[in-house]
């Protein structure tokens, strides 16, 4: 439940924090940074425009010897009560009025002066597909008569990613090539793909997680998330759809996934957490090990989506980023509670920094989708940009921004940071 560290009048000394976008002290991510001045990585944690060394604050001897590997993992196998007892030590030491400010503010460094990097070693990446509306439209394309395969509102449904590929954000993504076959052509052809997408999705990063041969249950599946990111899967749907059947995403898939700096701690989105929309009518109950209803009653957040596009004319131009998608993350049809349960079911063992990818998350209406492959209808019915431009897929050149923000009235507004990267020409 919200606390003392949700206070929307909570100031911090830090001034860039106060009325912050993103980084309110009501927030305080944690990430991986390289400052200007130090060649070495550091954990620390974001507070307004500046970011803390975590390493040399006044925090709990574990969570300080965590912080010195140049990684988040070792902070995410402490687990759910370390995790929150550092958000509420951070809350105090960066409030207004703190006896520590002294001390700490030669340890803070502008985040515009820093290398953000990678938050954790990626052992395992899953990608999952509990974005319905999404699913729904894909499968349309891709089965016009089957759109949504039967499993689907029983299973939570996922593939494993490659981690190798995954980059932080404002890493450019290279266009892959691969087999291309046109509807009208007897046999495919090798070359740089044509229908270059992203998908809007959230990134979830396990926490103290599971030994083999073990599950975690749904009920406790919560306290093994140690945070929340933003992730853009790239898709080449080109390959994907010749390639994807019978096993599923390849090359379609592995050539780059783009994930944000920053990981919001679950305790600062405690007051955006919202009952698991009802199911529809006739939808079949999940099986019992992955129904909890305290999952159910609080398990999904309230948390605004956004996709934007910056074109080498549009920037010529001098203009914004355009806003392609508004979704929220409530249209999961599966809880992230769920997703970790079903992961770890059949044993399959879990580490402190392996990433679950949400997949996309869609809205119900077309203003809310979150892939060109269904705002475009499989490029049927281009976009049009306030430069001129139309875009079909994305070109190479462009860039791609995704943003998440949680907004609630009597709480401070938080969000996640950019997740951002462009396009460069094959190689």
């Amino acid at each position: 439940m919200p606390d003392a560290t949700h206070d929307p009048a909570l100031k911090s000394w830090v001034r860039s924090a106060n009325g912050h976008p993103d980084f309110p002290i009501q927030n305080l991510p944690l990430g991986v940074f390289i400052p200007l001045d130090m060649g070495s990585a550091r954990v620390g944690v974001a507070i307004g425009d500046m970011v803390l060394d975590l390493t040399m604050a006044p925090v709990a001897e574990d969570v300080r010897e965590a912080a010195a590997s140049p990684s988040l993992n070792a902070l995410f196998a402490l687990g759910e009560g370390p995790r929150k007892a550092l958000r509420a030590r951070l809350s105090e030491l960066l409030a207004d009025g703190s006896p520590h400010r002294a001390e700490l503010e030669q340890h803070l460094h502008p985040m515009e002066a820093c290398t953000l990097l990678l938050p954790a070693k990626i052992g395992d990446y899953t990608d999952f597909y509990v974005g319905i509306h999404h699913a729904t439209n894909v499968g349309k394309v891709f089965r016009p008569d089957n759109p949504l395969l039967p499993n689907y509102k029983h299973v939570p449904i996922a593939y494993h990613g490659r981690a190798s590929s995954v980059r932080v954000s404002g890493t450019p993504v290279r266009r892959p090539k691969g087999q291309l076959k046109a509807p009208d052509s007897e046999t495919p052809r090798f070359a740089p793909c044509e229908r270059l997408d992203y998908e809007l999705e959230m990134a979830v990063w396990i926490g103290p997680g599971s030994t083999l041969g073990n599950s975690i249950p749904v009920a406790k599946a919560a306290s093994h998330v140690a945070g929340y990111g933003l992730l853009n899967d790239w898709s080449a749907r080109d390959i994907q759809a010749w390639e994807y059947q019978p096993l599923g995403p390849f090359l379609a898939k592995n050539f780059g996934s783009t994930v944000s700096p920053w990981v919001i701690m679950p305790e600062a989105l405690e007051p955006f957490r919202i009952a698991q929309p009802a199911r529809p009518e006739g939808d079949p109950k999940p099986l019992p090990y992955l129904l909890d209803e305290a999952d159910q009653a609080g398990g999904a957040l309230d948390l605004a989506l956004e996709v934007l596009i910056l074109t080498p004319g549009m920037r010529e131009k001098g203009m914004a980023p355009h806003r392609l998608s508004l979704s929220n993350a409530q249209h999961m049809y599966w809880t992230v509670a769920q997703m970790v349960a079903h992961h770890s079911s059949n044993g399959c063992d879990l580490n402190p920094g392996d990433m679950l990818g949400s997949g996309t998350l869609s809205a119900p209406d077309a203003g809310g989708f979150g892939s060109l492959l269904e705002t475009t209808k499989g490029g049927k019915e281009p976009v049009q940009l306030p430069s001129g431009e139309t875009r079909k897929f994305v070109e190479d050149g462009d860039e791609i921004i995704l943003r998440a923000r949680a907004a609630r009235e009597g709480f401070a507004t938080i969000g996640f940071g950019d997740c951002r990267a462009s396009v460069l020409p094959a190689n």
